[in-house]
């Protein structure tokens, strides 16, 4: 049969045992909970935590756009320097031309030659392209049309160069000077 040392305890009456773990546990839990005024220092910390950060973030955003700007300045500045550079190689060939004492017109023009070699390759090193547009469509971006002229060609297409032009990196740096043909 059963044994009563080792049965549950069952109430005889019908009065609520008192919990004395759940009182415990409601008084712990409101010892515990902090202060509005520690909540409140807690989130002053805080605020000045994230504001300290959004300075450092401002400051360092500044930092790198005034950094951006010496880079750009230093750019604008020192932006010829390579080509400037090329140009001293043609610079010292004309010198040495103009210090030969004796001179024949043949050593003249090879020199001219010579230097004119190096101009070329120094500028397309630097993508200064020649633009020399005979018999092409006439295009306002990289001619300027000096006149008009009867011509057997097509209307609008460039008959004679006065003076060729010039593109850097694809930009007109100098337009070639043509005329261009009149409609038939």
């Amino acid at each position: 049969m059963s044994n009563p040392e080792n049965s549950p305890e069952i109430p005889l009456s019908n009065e609520a045992t008192p919990e004395p773990a759940a009182n415990t546990a409601a008084e712990s839990h409101t010892d515990t909970l902090p202060s509005v005024e520690e909540q409140f220092r807690a989130l002053e910390l805080k605020a000045a935590e994230h504001y300290d950060a959004w300075l450092r973030a401002k400051a360092e955003g500044e930092n790198i756009r005034r950094r951006a700007q010496d880079d750009i300045s230093k750019a604008h500045k020192f932006a010829v320097e390579k080509f400037a550079g090329e140009l001293l190689a043609v610079k010292d060939s004309l010198e040495a031309a103009l210090a030969v004492q004796e001179q024949t017109v043949e050593s003249f023009k090879s020199g001219v030659e010579l230097t004119l070699k190096q101009l070329v390759a120094a500028f397309e090193k630097n993508a200064l392209i020649e633009v020399n547009p005979a018999g092409e469509k006439f295009d306002p971006h990289k001619h300027q049309a000096i006149g008009m002229v009867d011509s057997e060609q097509e209307a609008n297409t460039v008959v004679t160069v006065l003076q060729k032009g010039y593109l850097i990196a694809e930009r007109t740096l100098r337009p070639a000077l043509v005329m261009v043909a009149k409609g038939k």
